[in-house]
């Protein structure tokens, strides 16, 4: 890194609330253009900075700021300036100069040390002098805590989050307890609170570290979708994270307990022996449960045979009505969700759930009942529109994301809730393998006792990105009416895209001799092949084939690592499908090129991300909170001066991302197969030549292939191809709602 000195001309621009600052700097004869996070710096202060040269497009030559200090202007014109520059509250230029003329050298000793000798000079009186001291006492404090933190390796952005939350009291967290920062600050995990804990001498077997690390190793295995870990998979994972053995760790499991952090169950299973979970998810496992036992007051109840045989008879009036032949399971469908309170239909694709969602929403049309449908993703709620003619809205968008996170979970707030329920008789969602356990307690608590909730999905889907598999559990628990649809009907029998999906996940090798018509496998045993294999796919014979744009067009990847993992295939396919050029911006976040019309997905649940769509002369029109982990959307802006990337999602929504946000975004002209789940895609293309066994497995094969609407090209090794068919293994995950349910109802 580069060295420089000099004091800032003029602040041309600065966001208020990541303190990302673009500058000028006068570096004795020479004016440089500065950009960083840099909150603490004003007008007329001398500053040494580290960093270096880039070149923009635009605006030419620049320093980036890396680190930085304030220091003490070198001359009394040096003092004046600052003081003049509008940095201190209620000084100006000419008052600054007679402050500068009256004590010189000495003014900010003066300043610091007796304030009150400013009431010495015309024009101050002795409140104007304590104004001015508390002004240049503030400035004073936030700049020695940024220069305390950065003593510990912290970046500018993340000081400027810690002070702007601790203020003064960050000395103390330090000093006693540096893992708070993890539970508080967003940004600062435990790896980042751990290194700065270390730099400040907190021993390894610290007990605040060991809690610390603990939750850490809980809140890992949350993003893996587990709710709990068996108690010696907890110790074992910690212990390899905090590199200290189980028997120091685990006497802190009962005193994370007793401080309500923790949940230790006994578990029904030998081999485990104890669950321990955050008291989060094993509140939101139980609240869920205690919700579905409540919602389930139809099926203690005797229905009439009579009562049976008018429903049976409304459902034959219905078919004749809507000229459609329902098999026995979709006729008894409707009759169950028409019995009870809780009903769940699954089944694979072809298998005729639409046919059936669509003459239960008729029925109870016919009933008079006000029906809400409803999807996790505005893709899914959006396939759900156009398949039964009714609005589908997203679960957020039908909860009313608030876009407040709420105080004790850190997590989504909705409107609709216990106080505020949702005002239907039938909830109808689709796509329930894709709900994790925190969106489905938040549902569960807008429905109130009486309101039908149907549940519709592919049990054989991957689970949820996020904790828990909640559609896997409740059919699991066997305590709530359900039917699985099992027929494949003749016309989505055509499709090889679907009889293939039933052959995978019956265990059966597919047909490879490329006599579909949409679905196709082309043997290639060498990468740079694939490679090339797959722009030509995407740039020219697919767009063709399926009518759609190449954007429109998904590559689906078991994998993130690898020379055919997401990181690698993405930066490959931005270089074809979007090569740099003079009229698209730049911007280069981590190891990541950002390009204008770059295809990107949203990364994690962010519920107070704001949007706004506008109209074609730029006046908006409606606005909302929160962008969701799997969102796709296109780089329509980059903006280097201001520090922001504007991103367009489904339904045009815009979203503007801080430069410090962008550990929000990936490229996603290659998605992870898990990622794409609930996605609809015109044409997929799966590059599948070898990984690990745990990951190639049939349930991912079945995923992919089954995100196709209109044609598959899988391309790669027949041997790995097959290997996933036969391989039935998944990755197990850690859920007790199923445990929960038969708790409750035996």
């Amino acid at each position: 890194m580069e060295k420089i000195k000099g004091f800032i001309e003029h602040i041309i621009y600065r966001n208020a609330d990541n303190g990302y600052t673009v500058l000028n700097l006068q570096c004795g004869e020479k004016e440089l253009t500065c950009v960083g996070f840099l909150k603490t710096m004003d007008q007329g202060e001398t500053i040494e900075a580290e960093g270096a040269y880039t070149t923009h497009p635009v605006y030419g030559e620049q320093f980036r700021i890396e680190r930085y200090e304030i220091v003490p202007p070198g001359d009394e014109a040096g003092i004046e300036r600052y003081l003049g520059s509008g940095a201190v509250k209620g000084v100006g230029a000419a008052l600054a100069a007679r402050i500068v003329k009256r004590f010189g050298a000495d003014t900010y000793r003066i300043i610091e040390e007796e304030p009150e000798r400013l009431a010495e000079i015309k024009g101050i009186s002795e409140r104007k002098a304590r104004e001015i001291a508390a002004a240049v006492y503030e400035k004073r404090d936030a700049r020695e805590a940024m220069t305390f933190l950065q003593q510990y390796g912290i970046s500018n952005t993340l000081s400027i989050r810690i002070y702007d939350h601790y203020g003064p009291r960050l000395y103390g967290i330090l000093k006693e307890n540096p893992y708070q920062m993890a539970e508080d600050i967003q940004g600062i995990g435990f790896r980042i609170a751990d290194e700065i804990a270390a730099r400040a001498g907190v021993h390894m077997d610290s007990d605040y570290r060991i809690r610390s690390g603990v939750l850490y190793t809980l809140m890992q295995a949350g993003a893996e979708g587990h709710c709990y870990l068996p108690q010696n998979i907890l110790l074992r994972r910690a212990g390899e994270l905090l590199r200290l053995e189980p028997a120091v760790i685990e006497p802190q499991l009962a005193n994370l307990a007793m401080d309500k952090k923790l949940v230790i169950k006994r578990s029904p299973d030998p081999e485990e022996i104890c669950r321990v979970y955050t008291a989060s998810y094993y509140y939101a496992e139980l609240n869920c449960a205690r919700m579905l036992h409540d919602l389930n007051v139809s099926v203690n109840e005797e229905v009439l045979p009579a009562e049976e045989e008018a429903i049976l008879k409304k459902i034959g009036e219905l078919q004749r009505e809507l000229d459609i032949e329902l098999d026995d399971l979709q006729r008894r469908s409707v009759l169950e969700s028409a019995k009870n309170g809780i009903f769940i239909l699954s089944g694979g694709p072809g298998t005729g759930k639409t046919t059936t969602i669509n003459a239960i929403i008729r029925f109870f049309l016919a009933e008079g009942m006000d029906i809400y449908l409803a999807a996790p993703t505005g893709r899914a709620a959006k396939r759900m529109t156009e398949a039964t003619g009714y609005e589908a809205r997203t679960l957020h968008r039908l909860l009313e994301l608030s876009g407040v996170l709420s105080e004790e979970s850190k997590s989504a707030r909705f409107e609709k809730n216990e106080e505020n329920p949702l005002e239907a008789d039938v909830i109808i969602v689709d796509e329930m393998s894709m709900v994790d356990i925190f969106l489905f307690q938040a549902l569960l608590r807008a429905i109130t006792v009486g309101t039908r909730l149907i549940m519709v999905g592919d049990v054989n889907q991957l689970p949820s990105v996020g904790p828990g598999q909640v559609l896997r559990d409740i059919m699991a628990s066997e305590r709530f009416p359900t039917v699985v649809l099992e027929r494949i009907f003749r016309q989505a029998g055509e499709s090889d895209i679907v009889r293939n999906a039933h052959r995978i996940h019956a265990g059966d090798m597919l047909p490879l001799d490329n006599k579909s018509r949409d679905f196709f496998f082309l043997e290639r045993n060498d990468v740079n092949v694939i490679y090339k294999h797959m722009i030509q796919l995407i740039t020219d014979k697919l767009p063709r084939y399926v009518d759609a744009e190449p954007y429109e067009i998904q590559v689906l990847t078991p994998m993130r690592k690898g020379s055919l993992g997401v990181e690698t295939l993405n930066g490959i396919l931005q270089r074809y499908l979007n090569p740099p050029s003079s009229d698209k911006r730049e911007y280069t976040s981590g190891d990541t090129l950002f390009r204008e019309r770059d295809k990107v997905m949203q990364i994690k649940n962010n519920y107070q991300l704001e949007w706004e769509i506008v109209s074609r002369y730029g006046i908006p029109i409606d606005k909302g909170a929160g962008i969701f982990n799997g969102d796709i959307g296109t780089i329509v802006r980059i903006d280097e001066q201001a520090g922001e990337v504007t991103v367009e999602y489904d339904e045009h929504r815009r979203v503007t991302y801080l430069f410090a946000q962008l550990d929000e975004i990936e490229l996603a002209y290659a998605v992870t197969i898990h990622k794409a789940q609930g996605s609809e895609y015109p044409a997929v293309i799966m590059p599948l030549l070898s990984g690990p066994r745990m990951l190639f497995n049939r349930n991912l094969l079945y995923t992919g292939v089954t995100r196709a609407k209109n044609c598959v090209t899988i391309l790669g090794s027949r041997d790995t191809l097959r290997g996933m068919i036969d391989n039935n293994v998944q990755n197990r995950r850690y859920t007790g709602l199923a445990d929960r349910i038969r708790e409750l109802i035996p």
